[in-house]
């Protein structure tokens, strides 16, 4: 086709005398001339002049190919490339390849005749062609036109279709621009921009599209999702992003959504436990408190999309920290950023797993969520050391219905119970199966005594198979039954109302009634009191291994409800030392040769204790604790039992687990840090 020139008017008008023509510009127009060329001359007025917002621009000298020669020169380069020349396939790669400078001069309008004459040779799009179909796959379309972008869908679709080798490229390009930074993001010349937000979707529309007419193309995704996933060290806003947009894409692949989602909590459990590893290693004035001192995050980072011009990350903190911080500091603020991207991202997973909770709550919807929570909690989390954060969605959902809630507490046990389970599992199975049972609000008192009695009864045969060659505390040898009595005491601390010996058609006492003693004329369910005495008083001496937070705490709760008194024990231990195991022995044993693990030892005085750790303890993210209102069952003290009330023991100051009030306080009456 010939330049576009400046063409005489096609006007009809007419005139007796005739006139000069008028000046024109260099515009084609959209509609026909006649309307607008005639101006009425006026020899007392200026002339008015009108502006079309329909005038389509073009610079003259600019040209573009019809169609037909366009289909001819794309099918002309493949045939001279079968033959050794190369020229015109190496121009039509250059132009889908954004570093070539024919890339800048092609328009819109000849980009996609080309993109038409490539769907017209798709056999030529083959694995001899690869680097071509490698650059027209990782072109800019998504932010061109609309037309554009149906056009070049097609084009994907019928390329993977004829070689599937292709697909792995192809969904790897769309997969990299569901991150915080889309490669596709920059502004095409010739082309009004687009939002972030439009882009995802036009990516999630591909991804649907190649889907629906390529099944196999799930395999694929699932790998090019996992390679693309944020690191740790990435911002809040990556992940938060990332996040969102891989639960996008279960709306349209829902035989992902198990391994999707497995996915995220894995990242999310990494996240979690460096946070309790960078909090263990500040100081403990540094460390303690951090978490529930952050303040309220900003509202859903998929806001932001909108501000193009924003392609950094916009978390709270510079990266351009001042040189002359100390290391401290900069670890601090490290630990917000990483407690911050996990509320984030904790708050997204609570919300979607609610929304398909809620939309078939008797149906097959809720039963899904719950099935999927215990997969990750049997696969993931359960097997994680120092998890803190991250099991609270299952905390949440289990509660729903008290038949969840036994799901959970079957599996912990089964766990506990399983002798073929390794030594670490079966502990961490014990800390949450008590914990949860201490913590839950909606856990009903019969699953209490229930849990109550399992614990017990495997106590005994446990003590029966031990006790024999027992020659006194190890905790090298015995770490399993040490841990089923400690949870045995955290549970007690909570809900010993729970194993109280109540007839089934009576109340439940009012708390004004709690303030005398219990000692005086209480009752007990069979057997609890009788299993504190035989375990207690054994040769295994557990008092002398538990964590002494948990142990102080019982004593105090057990001595005033008439349960059983144990400061004698506790006063006798002092003097007792255990047998010398260094810590990077008892750090092997639980698979942590470096670090102590989740239910593993601390060392006080020359002692080795069994940590104070319980999974469900205070949740304080600010962001996501709102899921668990109501949820959660805080420490309460006995009534009756004033928290300044002196023991009567001779405990040193370092041993008393401290007087305060349990909200607001670092570390509650069990120990637990809130």
């Amino acid at each position: 086709m010939s330049p576009i020139l400046p063409q005489p008017s096609g006007s009809t008008h007419t005139s007796k005398r005739a006139q000069p023509l008028p000046r024109r510009s260099t515009l084609v127009r959209k509609r026909d001339d006649s309307s607008s060329d005639y101006i009425p001359s006026s020899p007392t007025k200026k002339v008015k002049v009108t502006f079309d917002n329909d005038v389509e621009v073009r610079t003259v000298g600019q040209f573009e190919k019809a169609p037909e020669l366009i289909q001819q020169e794309v099918r002309s380069a493949f045939q001279k490339r079968a033959h050794g020349d190369n020229t015109g396939y190496e121009r039509i790669k250059a132009i889908y390849d954004q570093n070539e400078d024919e890339y800048e001069n092609v328009t819109p309008f000849s980009l996609s005749q080309y993109t038409v004459a490539l769907l017209g040779n798709i056999p030529s799009l083959n694995r001899s062609t690869a680097d071509l179909v490698r650059a027209v796959i990782q072109s800019e379309w998504l932010g061109r036109e609309e037309d554009y972008v149906a056009l070049f869908m097609r084009l994907l679709a019928n390329i993977v279709t004829a070689q599937g080798s292709f697909l792995l490229d192809t969904l790897t390009t769309l997969v990299e621009n569901l991150t915080s930074t889309p490669p596709s993001s920059r502004r095409l010349p010739d082309t009004p921009p687009i939002s972030r937000t439009k882009l995802y979707l036009r990516v999630h529309q591909t991804l649907k599209y190649l889907i629906r007419i390529f099944p196999a193309a799930s395999n694929v995704l699932q790998r090019t999702i996992i390679e693309n996933f944020p690191d740790q060290p990435d911002s809040r806003r990556s992940h938060v992003i990332y996040t969102q947009n891989l639960l996008k894409i279960l709306d349209y692949a829902p035989e992902l959504r198990q391994d999707i989602l497995a996915l995220i909590t894995e990242r999310l459990v990494k996240i979690d436990v460096q946070v309790q590893v960078d909090i263990e290693d500040l100081e403990d004035e540094e460390g303690e408190g951090l978490v529930e001192k952050l303040p309220q995050i900003r509202p859903d980072l998929l806001d932001e999309f909108e501000d193009d011009s924003d392609s950094s990350d916009n978390d709270s903190d510079s990266d351009d920290d001042d040189e002359d911080e100390d290391e401290e500091a900069k670890r601090t603020k490290d630990i917000r950023k990483n407690v911050e991207k996990m509320d984030s991202m904790l708050d997204i997973l609570f919300s979607y797993y609610s929304r398909d909770f809620q939309s078939s709550k008797t149906g097959t919807g809720a039963s899904m969520v719950i099935e999927i929570l215990m997969s990750q909690f049997v696969t993931t989390i359960l097997s994680t050391h120092r998890s803190r954060h991250t099991q609270f969605l299952l905390f949440h959902f289990a509660q729903q219905s008290p038949d969840y809630v036994d799901i959970l507490v079957g599996t912990c046990v089964q766990k506990v119970l399983d002798k073929k389970q390794p030594t670490l599992t079966r502990q961490n199975a014990s800390a949450y199966l008590a914990s949860f049972v201490a913590r839950g609000m909606h856990v009903p008192s019969i699953v209490v005594r229930d849990v109550f009695d399992y614990i017990r009864d495997e106590l005994d045969r446990m003590r029966g198979e031990i006790e024999p060659t027992c020659s006194g505390p190890d905790l090298r040898r015995y770490s399993s039954y040490y841990c089923l009595v400690q949870s045995l005491l955290y549970i007690f601390c909570f809900r010993w109302r729970d194993l109280e010996l109540r007839y089934e058609d009576e109340e439940e006492d009012d708390d004004d009634d709690l303030d005398t003693p219990y000692r005086q004329g209480h009752q007990w369910r069979p057997g609890t009191k009788e299993a504190f005495h035989s375990h207690l008083f054994s040769k295994l001496n557990p008092l002398k291994v538990c964590s002494p937070a948990i142990i102080e705490e019982f004593a105090r709760v057990a001595k005033h409800l008439g349960v059983i008194f144990i400061y004698h024990i506790i006063e006798t231990n002092k003097r007792i030392r255990l047998a010398n195991y260094s810590v990077s022995m008892l750090g092997s044993m639980y698979g942590q040769p470096d670090r102590e693990g989740a239910l593993s030892v601390s060392q006080d005085q020359g002692h080795h204790h069994l940590d104070a750790y319980f999974p469900f303890d205070p949740y304080h993210l600010p962001k996501s604790k709102r899921w668990i209102e109501g949820d959660y069952r805080d420490w309460s003290p006995v009534p009756g039992l004033a928290n300044d009330e002196v023991d009567d023991s001779d405990s040193d100051d370092d041993d008393d687990v401290g007087d305060g009030d349990i909200e607001g306080t670092e570390t509650d009456r069990t120990g637990a840090s809130t």
